[in-house]
């Protein structure tokens, strides 16, 4: 009976060392490829970084005007003027929903002051 013991106490521990073989690989690999895609989210954290500074950079306001300037003929655009802006009062605001009240409505107590007050349990 020993033996059959010895056996299986081997085997088990083959076993588990050939499960523990393969999960280590796995577990490299799965850390290559994370950092894989840590490298990649990095790129393009710094791609972002950069096409932000460029935006920045493109929409000076001093660039614009100059562009605005040199392409007046073509586009027509003139400065804003506080004339051009209207006023609050002149916005048309939608009218209130009416409210109808189509039941009867039941009410209960009495608005003297001095009337005894029901107790409800």
């Amino acid at each position: 009976m020993r033996p059959v013991l010895y056996v299986l106490s081997f085997m088990a521990m083959l076993a588990t060392a050939f499960w523990a073989y393969r999960e280590n690989y796995a577990t490299q690999h799965q850390l290559k490829q994370m950092a894989v895609v840590q490298d990649e989210i990095a790129a393009l954290h710094e791609e972002i970084g950069l096409q932000r500074a460029e935006w920045a950079y493109l929409n000076r306001p001093e660039r614009l005007r100059d562009l605005a300037t040199l392409n007046f003929d073509r586009l027509g655009l003139l400065p804003m003027e506080p004339e051009q802006l209207g006023a609050s009062a002149q916005v048309a605001y939608p009218a209130a929903p009416v409210l109808v009240i189509t039941g009867t409505i039941e009410t209960q107590g009495s608005l003297d002051p001095n009337a005894p007050q029901e107790q409800t349990p």
